[in-house]
């Protein structure tokens, strides 16, 4: 099935195609990844008329509830997150397919009764057989999902009917867990059928550095190591990690953010233009890319770590990472990860990319800063230009979402002074209509069989490539360094990149 290309239509299509006739069976409907992200996308999806009138819901988990009292659960969370405001008759024409299976994991029982109440859906809703799989639940559970799903004879697709399996991060611990996983999904999937989800591929922004590359004559020509002087991606927050520390511990920052966020947005500003944005020609471009990664030769001195301690954050006193509950005294995890790698392309050749994410630093953003080699500045005094940084394009992916242009201007007055100045665009306001939601996106496109925006397998498995040499230098450390919350990261981090001659941009 085609991907719709935005660059190629002068309208706003945003999520304007409608899916088919479907189910969407939720694994895990009970955890806070449905009720925050899941129950109401599919809700804002509803609401903006983009599913089919006869589309299903289906719950499967250990609660005793009752089909009304899974509704019930549904309209909780719908009112509480949902973008879209509430209506009636939207919720009406939803909650007519809402359906509740009790079951475990592994209860062979509860998959027929899945079987039967997705054949009941397909006889008097009209779901035409068409079933998606969305397995919201610990990867150490997915084989026994995909088993079990297969022995009731519910995963294959034929001539008429597909199904599809939608799998959430991590994918893997490391390269040799992501291989098992993959074997496991692909022994009752096919390819095309398992869609891993990368929220962050979901987002308006992430798409538009797309757009931006290809759609305009203006930056493409300069996308390179003749005036990019280094890449720096980021994604900061500036909450802790109580609450996770079953999933936290042991798996830290590096596995949780820079093996899938940030070397997906390394893969889209490296990679070369696809010949048409497909899923095959789009994820081909971003293994290349992936494939021509190289680690720095001295890790001690590219990569650094760091463990949030006690501190003020937005005017509240905050506790460390070890005093957060759940955490081992003793605990290496890191929260705080930044690295430097290579690309050896001709395109980049010389060109650093440099990735950092952490908790507790100064304040949560995500984006993508593409810094400019410094211009000769020969016909100016070197007193003119003292101010003058150097210009830089920054992709906003969250929160304030859009991209900032950082530039040379003369000061007003009688001297010949430069300064920078910034020409800023927001999504906000430059468009009318909101944009939606990551899931939203990423489940309607499962349901059309749109997979551009999902990790294929060799991506990921790429990924871990990259990461693990990584990872297991950092295990034969001591302790990660210590970092105040609130502040940008340890002390080791900004000695990284002075060790290049740079320094970390200030978001």
């Amino acid at each position: 099935m085609s991907f719709h290309n935005p660059l190629r239509d002068a309208r706003d299509l945003r999520l304007a195609r409608i899916a088919g006739p479907s189910a969407l069976v939720i694994f895990g409907v009970t955890g806070d990844l449905a009720k925050k992200k899941l129950l109401p996308a599919v809700y804002d999806l509803a609401n903006r008329g983009l599913l089919h009138p006869s589309f299903s819901l289906v719950g499967f988990g250990r609660r005793d509830w009752t089909d009304s009292e899974f509704a019930e659960e549904v309209k909780t969370a719908v009112k509480e997150h949902a973008r879209t405001e509430f209506r009636d008759s939207t919720w009406d024409q939803l909650a007519a397919g809402i359906r509740f299976v009790t079951g475990t994991f592994d209860d062979p029982q509860g998959y027929q009764c899945l079987r039967q109440v997705l054949a009941d859906l397909d006889q008097h809703r009209g779901t035409g057989g068409n079933y998606a799989f969305y397995l919201s639940i610990p990867p150490s559970a997915f084989p026994v999902v995909c088993q079990q799903l297969e022995l009731a004879n519910l995963a294959r697709s034929d001539a008429e009917h597909w199904r599809r399996v939608i799998v959430e991060k991590p994918f893997g611990n490391n390269l040799e867990t992501a291989v098992e996983l993959n074997d496991i999904l692909n022994s009752v999937f096919r390819p095309g059928e398992i869609f891993r989800i990368d929220h962050y591929l979901g987002k308006e922004t992430v798409q538009n550095i797309l757009a931006l590359r290809f759609a305009n004559q203006l930056f493409e020509p300069i996308w390179n190591s003749n005036y990019v002087d280094h890449v720096q991606i980021t994604m900061a927050e500036d909450i802790g990690v109580g609450g996770r520390a079953g999933y936290y511990d042991g798996v830290g920052a590096a596995r949780d953010v820079i093996q899938n966020h940030l070397l997906q947005l390394l893969a889209l500003t490296a990679m070369e233009e696809p010949v048409t944005f497909e899923a095959a020609d789009l994820t081909a471009e971003k293994v290349k890319a992936l494939s021509a990664v190289r680690l720095p030769t001295d890790l001690g001195s590219h990569t650094a770590r760091g463990q949030y301690t006690g501190g003020w954050q937005g005017g509240e006193e905050v506790v460390g990472y070890l005093e957060e509950g759940g955490f081992s005294a003793d605990s290496t995890t890191e929260t705080y990860a930044a690295i430097r790698l290579d690309i050896d392309t001709r395109r980049w050749a010389g060109v650093p990319f440099y990735l950092r994410t952490g908790k507790r630093l100064g304040k949560r953003v995500t984006e993508i800063a593409v810094m400019f080699k410094k211009a000769p500045h020969l016909p100016f005094k070197s007193t003119a230009t003292r101010e003058l940084t150097k210009n830089a394009l920054v992709i906003r992916v969250q929160p304030d979402e859009g991209v900032t242009l950082r530039f040379g201007s003369k000061v007003p007055g009688d001297s010949m002074s430069v300064r920078d100045v910034t020409m800023d665009f927001g999504y906000g306001h430059a468009f009318t209509e909101s944009s939606p939601e990551a899931y939203e996106r990423l489940i309607l496109d499962v349901l059309l069989g749109e997979p551009p925006l999902f990790p294929r397998r060799e991506e990921v498995e790429l990924s871990w490539k990259i990461l693990d040499p990584i990872t297991a230098y950092w295990e034969t450390l001591d302790r990660p360094e210590g970092y105040r919350a609130g502040t940008w990261g340890p002390p080791e981090a900004d000695e990284m990149m002075a060790r290049d001659g740079r320094a970390w941009r200030l978001p």
